[in-house]
Formats: structure tokens, sequence, C-alpha cells
């Protein structure tokens, strides 16, 4: 059984509805539009709702675990909301040697959210990834565009108060 992941509630606008329907309307019947109505539906709200996937699945005539394994498979589909500070700590080998997971760990704890949710508020998201390509500063974290590099868990507190305001 697929589960939410977000603790956001869904919602979608009219404006938004209308442009889902439209765009399943128009592939409907033809299955190897499944991914095309996929990207679009994530254009459209920003990632891949399970009400979302649902509507797509039905309006396919596909099953809903065909979506969902698509949307899991490739890395370009979300499955929760971003918030407005998307946070990616890396966990490659070299980040993780050096304390990575302690930095994903005070993350969770001073959020209150794990790795691929969002903040009840939309303010901070958290993924973790698996190379940043940024070796020699790790382990590395970044928000939206802004790279931190050597940093620890003790560190975290201090960065999430540049962005709290």
């Amino acid at each position: 059984m697929l589960k939410k992941i977000s603790k956001i509630p869904f919602s979608d606008t009219p404006e938004q509805a209308a442009k889902l329907d439209a765009i399943i309307a128009e592939c409907a019947g033809d299955t190897s539009q499944l991914m095309h109505v996929m990207q679009v539906a994530q254009d459209i709200y920003g990632y891949l709702p399970f009400e979302v996937q649902q509507k797509i699945a039905d309006g396919m005539s596909v099953p809903l675990e065909k979506v969902y394994g698509v949307a899991t498979f490739y890395a370009q589909f979300a499955l929760s909301p971003k918030g407005k500070y998307a946070i990616s700590v890396c966990l490659g080998t070299a980040c993780y040697v050096k304390g990575s997971q302690s930095v994903l760990d005070e993350l969770t704890a001073q959020l209150g959210i794990g790795p691929e949710e969002c903040t009840e508020d939309g303010k901070f998201s958290l993924s973790a990834c698996r190379c940043i390509g940024a070796c020699g500063l790790a382990p590395v974290m970044v928000i939206n565009d802004d790279v931190y590099g050597k940093i620890t868990a003790s560190d975290v507190k201090g960065i999430l108060a540049k962005y709290a305001e």
C-alpha cells in the first residue's frame, strides 16, 4: 500500500486541477505518455503528491503502482513539496566518512522532519543525496545555491538561523 509522504495537506487550485485534467485528457489511452503527463503534473504542483499520482493513474488507466514506480525510479520526480529553503546533505563516501550523517541527524532534530519531508510552514525541506561533487569540502550541505563545506553537527543551528528570519 502506498502512503502519503508529506505532512503538509494537499491542496490545489481550480486552475491547477484544470491543467492536470487537460494533460491527462490529451494523453489518455496512450500509456507511452505516462512520463510526460507526470512531468507536466510536477511542473503544475512542484511535486507529485499522492492525490495527483492517483488522478494520473485513474485518468491514464494504469495502476497506481506504475505511477509510483516511475516517480521513485527517476530522480527528476519529487514526492514531497520543496520548501522555500531546500536543504540537501551529501551522504557520498567522502562526506559520510567525515560525519555527514551526524549533520543530517542534527538537521532532522532541529527541523522536526526527516529526509524527503518539508516543514509544515513550507520554509525548509530536507533531502539526502549521494554526491554533490565537492568531496574536498566534505562533509557538504547545500541550501538552495549556498554551499557549506567542512561542517559539523554543531554548525547546523547557526546555519539554519541565517534562513529562519
